[in-house]
């Protein structure tokens, strides 16, 4: 990946009646300083651009972004550039100054006829739903379902990334980075500024900031904790060829050929007693460490003593293996 901090394109943004970017579609972004005016390519929206109001209240106008990384967020037009360009793979998680992004995205409800402002969505619903009506559209495609009232929209309406599986659009937000060969499963999750580094089975929840190592594997209602709730400055991450157990949780990061086994959580402040063959088998005491000591730490496995309740960390050799099937995308 080229070391750039810059980017351009044409989006196609969706303005409400108030003058508020709803959304910005990107169909390509370009890596590097924007060309001068004159040298600009033209947009190529066509007939997708109409600065009349359409029945949603929306206008749809051409806008031109460049993009400075190192900078905070300027607009929302600056923020959808930023988030299509981690799901376009220009840019990996953690790389790119991300501050303001809140603040800058407005709350939209996304149908399935567009995003709408929430102002007034009622009326404006009606307004849709009986124009469809009259055009005589049969009741099930006239109505308008709301898919959510949220920042970010699914990434899968704006960008599809080569060579990945997702089993439910709707779980992977716009700004989710996801590596050829990433199969999402439908109770799997990958928020903004997350994703997979390299071949992965994501069956849990990756938060923001987290990003998981080649061959490794998120269980089935598994969680990693993120730095959006509880005002956390650290990032967590897994390594490669590491597996968190279905039902699992980590507040640390683990490192290669880690194992965390099933309904075992994990945070910082867990005390842990250091496995050893010899000291165990001398009954003398095993030492003890706070999570935090052993994060990041490779060739470890995390696991709760069925006999004592405690919560042991122990040596491992080798790390797990996908199916190598279930990741031809």
């Amino acid at each position: 990946m080229a070391e750039q901090h810059n980017a351009w394109g044409w989006g196609l943004a969706s303005i409400d009646a108030a003058g508020n970017t709803l959304d910005v579609w990107y169909p390509t972004l370009t890596m590097g300083a924007a060309p001068a005016g004159s040298a600009r390519p033209n947009h190529g929206f066509g007939a997708l651009v109409h600065e009349g109001e359409d029945r949603r209240g929306v206008r749809r106008v051409p806008v031109f972004t460049e993009v400075d990384f190192d900078a905070d967020i300027e607009s929302a037009a600056d923020a959808y550039a930023r988030l299509h360009a981690l799901s376009m793979r220009l840019v990996k998680p953690n790389t790119i100054n991300l501050e303001g992004i809140f603040g800058a995205l407005n709350n939209v409800v996304w149908t399935t006829m567009g995003p709408f402002a929430v102002q007034d969505f009622a009326l404006r619903r009606l307004d849709v739903m009986q124009q469809n009506a009259s055009d005589g559209l049969p009741l099930q495609s006239a109505d308008v379902n709301v898919l959510s009232v949220d920042k970010f929209p699914r990434m899968l309406d704006y960008v599809v990334p080569g060579g990945v599986r997702i089993g439910d659009g709707d779980r992977v937000r716009l700004g989710a980075y996801l590596s050829e060969g990433t199969t999402v499963m439908h109770a799997g999750f990958v928020n903004f500024n997350a994703g997979t580094l390299g071949t992965c089975m994501i069956e849990g929840r990756v938060s923001q900031g987290v990003v998981v190592g080649d061959g490794s594997d998120v269980g089935g209602g598994a969680s990693i904790m993120g730095t959006l709730s509880g005002g956390g400055k650290l990032r967590n991450s897994i390594g490669e060829h590491s597996l968190l157990g279905a039902n699992a949780g980590i507040g640390i990061s683990l490192g290669d050929h880690c194992v965390v086994e099933a309904g075992l959580y994990v945070t910082a402040g867990t005390k842990i007693e250091v496995f050893d063959k010899e000291k165990a088998a001398a009954g003398v005491p095993l030492d003890v460490v706070k999570g935090a000591d052993l994060s990041g730490k490779d060739n470890i496995l995390f696991i709760r003593n069925s006999l004592t309740g405690a919560i042991q960390a122990r040596p491992r050799k080798v790390g797990i293996a996908l199916n190598g099937e279930l990741h031809k995308n």
